[in-house]
């Protein structure tokens, strides 16, 4: 086919797809807008055009018989009319297809998408996992546990892939520890891992706990439940203080336990369940049902923070949002944190506890420098003594205190007879209540 024949095939196509909703439409006009009522929905297509567009065909194709537009033109059945018309349709837009001619409308849609494209901002590439991994603050028992069994399962795939026998080997896991000591952080990184190795097809990190798998009706919860797993397949669900599932007579629970369970089995090529929570509910939990115990074998501990990890945390937190600590409060933000965690009682929050830390501070220091006119960006990242403190929250305390002694004034004066409180217990009772405050 020369240039001049394929300028004239796509002349054509062009003729056919601008007149394609007008054929059709007046078609079906005929077609249904004769009845009773009168109206007619459409109107038929103008026979010259239909007739040219066919002759062009003919010409190009070197047939010149014109009884299709003829039939379109003259036939009484609307119905038999329509049907001609599409399949004359069909025929020219087939070969001009497979004379290699694309239609002008898909060339806009690609040169629309490919505008789109080239107005999207470029994506930064993903960090490793990996090296996500080694980036933590403390955990580095976990990172030994994470990377060894990282590498015997990829590994294993590799034999497999290689024609060997490999030996079976559990992908779902069992974090225990206190809250913040990292365990979804570090369910999110597995993920990743088990896409990169090819033992998950999309490494998708799906959170979830008892409210989002049990309902409140007998029989919906295997429904939610599905729902929730249809979500992490090809990717992980990390169920959150999974224990809450079984307690006692409680079906509701139990159904979500036996959906989870038979998931598991029918998807365990492409579905890995992380269940976590406190060490000793989740070991009861697991050894409570056979079917649990031998699916969950695989138990990774997570410890509390040390204080210089947790120091660490706020640290990472300060230079994160652009703050900067002096050495001197540094120091007294350390004393802080440890007056929390034995405070805690064995239930320290652990980095959840440092973030709340580190939002008190700042909110103090918004309060602190709100009131100055002249603000420098040096101002607004400086944390100080002073933001370790309440200042508000002093105030009301002070308020108190002044109500108090006017009380006590009141009460030596229609008490003459009883003696007054001494001025050193008021200094004692102002320094505990500073005390206090710092500890908070």
């Amino acid at each position: 086919m020369d240039k001049r024949e394929r300028e004239k095939l796509e002349d054509v196509l062009n003729q056919i797809q601008n007149t394609q909703s007008g054929m059709l439409g007046g078609l079906y006009g005929d077609f249904f807008g004769s009845g009773s009522s009168g109206k007619s929905t459409g109107s038929r297509p103008n026979v010259t055009s239909g007739s040219s567009i066919n002759t062009s065909f003919n010409n190009l194709s070197g047939n010149t018989n014109s009884n299709t537009s003829n039939n379109i033109s003259n036939n009484a059945d609307p119905l038999l009319d329509a049907k001609n018309a599409l399949n004359e349709f069909n025929t020219k837009v087939n070969e001009a297809s497979a004379n290699g001619v694309r239609p002008a409308t898909k060339d806009k849609v690609s040169n629309s998408e490919e505008a789109d494209t080239k107005n999207e901002e470029p994506k930064e590439p993903e960090e490793d996992p990996m090296e996500t991994l080694d980036k933590l603050i403390g955990l580095d028992t976990i990172k030994s546990d994470v990377k060894e069994l990282t590498n015997f399962v990829k590994i294993q795939k590799t034999r497999k892939d290689a024609g060997l026998k490999s030996v079976p080997v559990s992908l779902h896991l069992v974090f225990t520890g206190n809250p913040g000591t990292g365990k979804t952080t570090v369910a999110r990184i597995i993920s990743k891992l088990y896409k990169n190795i090819g033992v998950l097809s999309k490494g998708q990190l799906v959170e979830t706990d008892r409210s989002g798998l049990v309902a409140g009706y007998v029989g919906q919860t295997a429904i939610k439940t599905q729902e929730l797993i249809k979500k992490a397949m090809g990717g992980v669900l990390f169920i959150d203080e999974a224990y809450a599932l079984s307690q006692k007579d409680d079906a509701f629970g139990q159904e979500a336990i036996d959906t989870i369970l038979k998931a598991m089995e029918d998807h365990r090529d492409d579905l890995v369940v992380i269940v976590a929570g406190y060490t000793e509910p989740m070991e009861k939990f697991i050894n409570s049902n056979p079917g649990l115990k031998s699916r969950f074998n695989k138990y990774i501990e997570f410890p509390d923070y040390t204080i210089d990890e947790l120091m660490e945390i706020f640290d990472m937190n300060c230079k994160k949002y652009d703050y900067v600590i002096e050495d001197d409060t540094k120091q007294h933000v350390k004393e802080l944190i440890s007056q929390r965690k034995l405070a805690s009682n064995g239930n320290f929050a652990n980095a959840r506890e440092i973030r709340n830390l580190f939002e008190e501070i700042i909110t103090n220091q918004a309060s602190r420098i709100a009131g100055i006119e002249d603000l420098k960006p040096e101002d607004m990242m400086k944390i100080t003594n002073d933001d370790l403190f309440d200042k508000a929250g002093d105030a009301d305390k002070t308020g108190d205190a002044d109500k108090t002694d006017d009380a006590d004034k009141t009460d030596d004066a229609d008490k003459k007879d009883e003696p007054a409180i001494s001025k050193s217990d008021d200094v004692n009772n102002d320094v505990n209540e500073n005390s206090e405050d710092y500890s908070k």
